[in-house]
């Protein structure tokens, strides 16, 4: 008796369907085709094992396991419950008269107990896209989808669970909404604290030209570079920048929640992710780890996929690989990144904020008196690692010097991130309403036909912006950047019109292409 159980494949952020077909024929021995990497494979023995503890018998004739389209690589230990599924019902030992309509996937424990699987989010949107009746997941990895209220999304724990549901029996308790789990992380969430360890604005000493490109950054979803000695306020400033930034709008959310879901690595607590990402890799991080990678088709999103929608902090730049950095080019340029193997190819969305802090040389005194102990040919090869290319793709320069001391024991705090916020959020909400009917959703976005269309330059701004580019010889990439730059900046002003003003603030956070630092 031929038995098809739907289950799924994640590529990328997005899932396939892959049908499980069971079939017990004459013969003898357990037969598993399709394209099966090794986790599938031995799925055969950890099933086998959980069907024989709760009671199941296996039948002695020949089973063959096909999981299609037979050309497309399967991997992972989801495909344990629809497989053992399949077996049940093949060999007649229960009726599952509705299983075509559920989407059913979840790794087995030998006690027949149902594990956590990655990519559970794509999953249940690819099955509401097809019309799925209900899908059938574990119950964390369920917990990830639970805002999707249009399809029934059950989590189980056990393999009887699923046989229940299947089998036409009364399980509205196993509906996910309907958990004691998903009731306990409800309330936990109502009477969750702010986060401690979150660094405001007005902790920050001084530095109020450097919060004001923060906030300009922040604002437009702009790259920013800082470059200061130690000690500066440079990666105080970065972490500040994460209590300034509005909450994700829902498809914001939708896209970050699955690459984190394909990752494996989801809040598995009520539904999708609301706060910004903020990533922090260390300096040494390795070339995969940024961009994402691994064996084989089995393909991870890296750190600058991971950061989607939120800040990406590179801390000591200068330190990190030369190829690391030049491989961030096409990412800030194209907001997406494809990461290519033998065998397959992966496109994750990266639209983040870059917010990269360097010391300016060696010894990280460059600029500070004569503190600096550095060469010049020291400083020229240290600073070398910040190539054109990568300045053209970084909206925001800044340089931080050093507090001076009676202000720092002055205490005098400045103005705290709840204010901040609460500008930028403003201008968020009229880039949202700019672009409702672009596929973006922040100034830092804009292609090039978008800023002709949405930032035309008066009069004066034009002639603002040519005795710009005269007086700095900056590139068609700079020119726009000082666009979107002052884009943002007149909608923290709450201006229609980019003036001039607005122009020359944009074009003096790009100092590093006018100024040669390592002399």
């Amino acid at each position: 008796m031929l038995i098809n159980v739907t289950g799924a494949k994640c590529i990328g952020i997005d899932a396939v369907p892959v049908t499980v077909e069971v079939d017990v024929i004459l013969g003898i021995g357990i037969h598993l085709v399709g394209l099966a990497d090794t986790a599938v494979k031995e799925s055969l023995l950890r099933t086998i094992t959980a069907l024989q503890a709760l009671g199941y018998r296996i039948p002695g004739r020949k089973i063959v396991i096909n999981l299609a389209p037979a050309d497309l690589h399967k991997s992972g230990s989801g495909y344990d419950l629809p497989i053992a599924l399949g077996i049940i019902a093949a060999s007649g030992q229960r009726s599952f008269p509705d299983l075509g309509s559920y989407l059913v996937m979840g790794e087995l424990g030998l006690d027949g107990a149902v594990r956590d699987i990655a990519g559970a989010l794509p999953i249940v949107d690819m099955a509401r896209s097809r019309g799925m009746k209900a899908c059938i997941l574990p119950l964390h990895s369920a917990l990830e989808a639970a805002e999707f209220t249009d399809i029934s999304i059950y989590g189980v724990e056990t393999l009887a669970d699923c046989v229940r549901i299947l089998s036409g029996e009364e399980c509205e308790g196993l509906l996910v909404r309907n958990t004691r789990t998903w009731r306990k992380m409800q309330r936990a969430r109502h009477h969750a604290v702010p986060a401690a360890g979150v660094m405001d604005f007005e902790d920050i000493i001084g530095q109020e030209g450097a919060k004001r490109g923060a906030e300009i950054a922040a604002a437009g979803g702009h790259n920013l570079i800082m470059l200061g000695p130690p000690g500066s306020g440079k990666s105080s400033l970065a972490k500040a920048m994460s209590g300034i930034l509005p909450h994700m709008t829902h498809e914001e959310s939708v896209v970050t929640s699955k690459i984190y879901s394909v990752a494996g690595i989801g809040e598995k607590a009520l539904g999708l992710i609301r706060s910004r990402p903020f990533r922090m890799p260390h300096y040494s991080a390795s070339l995969p780890a940024i961009v994402g990678g691994g064996a084989g088709d089995n393909i991870i999103p890296g750190e600058i996929t991971l950061a989607h929608g939120g800040v990406l902090f590179l801390d000591e730049f200068n330190q990190m690989p030369r190829s690391v950095i030049e491989a961030l080019r096409g990412p800030l340029e194209d907001r997406k990144v494809t990461v290519s193997r033998l065998k397959a190819k992966v496109e994750y969305p990266a639209s983040f904020m870059l917010v990269a802090a360097s010391n300016p040389c060696p010894c990280g005194y460059y600029g500070e008196g004569d503190k600096c102990t550095c060469s010049p040919s020291q400083r020229i090869t240290y600073l070398s690692k910040l190539s054109g290319p990568i300045l053209d793709r970084i909206d925001i320069h800044l340089w931080l010097h050093p507090v001076d001391p009676q202000r720092m024991m002055s205490l005098r705090r400045g103005e705290p991130s709840a204010a901040v916020a609460e500008r930028v959020l403003k201008a968020r909400i009229i880039q949202k309403m700019r672009f409702a009917a672009d596929d973006i959703f922040t100034n830092a976005e804009m292609n090039n036909k978008q800023i002709e269309k949405y930032c035309p330059l008066s009069d004066t701004g034009r002639e603002a912006m040519e005795k710009v580019m005269d007086r700095m010889s900056l590139s068609m990439r700079a020119f726009y950047r000082i666009i979107r730059v002052a884009r943002t900046i007149a909608d923290l002003d709450g201006s229609d019109d980019i003036k001039a003003g607005h122009i020359i603030e944009a074009a003096g956070y790009r100092f590093l292409d006018r100024q040669n630092l390592g002399q």
